[in-house]
């Protein structure tokens, strides 16, 4: 009897065992269908981002590249022009008829650099874990240049005829430059690869007699160049920081 009991229990429930099995799948299929659609949405608007991000990043790299490139352009022209007014470089006449008064290819070259080394100056402040933080505001960039100006005026302007101690000079200069506006590992360790790297340009070119120094004491060149570079790439550096710094702070205040 029992038997009979509990085959009749089992037939009756297997309707509503399938009505429940049923129920519950589809309930799973409907969370299964919208965690789907969840996800899809998730992806996509992260996508979106992520593309929007990169765009964006694109655009500031442009737009601080052709900053930099315009700023060692203009530095360029105008320290070129005190350098011929003093007589420091002597050019061909061929070339001393363009508007500017001088070769046309120093300040693309000049500009060209300048956006190299100021965009690569954020790059290697990140890479090396250490954000440039000392001196972040405009007003200290200005007096940067000026000062980089002033020693650059200073290496035709001073009457010192032992060239070694004008050397001492500029470079005691060009240091007080870097450690008032920079102080940065990164800041010193490309300043000195940047003047390597256009003194030795620099010699291939008067070597080839694209152009010439007077008195050159240091191979072909005068001795205080280097000194020269390593405080232009010292000024060019902060002003690609800090442009890097205004473009990363911008988004935030929007």
């Amino acid at each position: 009897m029992s038997t009979l009991e509990e085959h009749y229990w089992s037939c009756s429930r297997a309707p509503q065992l399938e009505r429940e099995h049923s129920s519950t799948s589809s309930a799973a299929n409907w969370l299964a269908s919208k965690g789907e659609e969840m996800m899809s949405i998730i992806t996509s608007v992260l996508g979106s981002a992520y593309s929007s991000l990169h765009r964006h990043r694109t655009v500031n790299l442009i737009r601080r590249g052709l900053v930099l490139f315009a700023v060692g352009v203009i530095l360029a022209l105008v320290l070129n022009l005190l350098q011929i007014q003093r007589n420091v470089t002597l050019f061909p006449e061929e070339v001393m008829t363009t508007l500017f008064s001088s070769a046309w290819w120093i300040p693309p070259c000049c500009g060209t650099g300048a956006a190299v080394v100021g965009l690569l100056y954020p790059c290697l402040d990140s890479h090396l874990g250490e954000p440039h933080k000392f001196k972040r505001e405009w007003a200290s960039v200005m007096r940067c240049i000026a000062v980089f100006v002033g020693i650059n005026h200073a290496s035709v302007k001073l009457d010192i005829d032992n060239s070694v101690q004008l050397s001492l000079t500029l470079a005691a200069l060009s240091l007080g430059l870097w450690w008032t506006f920079d102080r940065s590992r990164s800041g010193f360790g490309l300043g000195v690869t940047t003047a390597f790297l256009a003194t030795v340009f620099t010699q291939l070119l008067v070597y080839n007699g694209v152009y010439q120094y007077t008195s050159p004491d240091f191979l072909y060149v005068r001795s205080w160049l280097p000194c020269i570079f390593f405080s232009g790439g010292v000024t060019v550096g902060n002003i690609g920081r800090q442009l890097a710094m205004a473009g990363v702070e911008k988004p935030h205040s929007d």
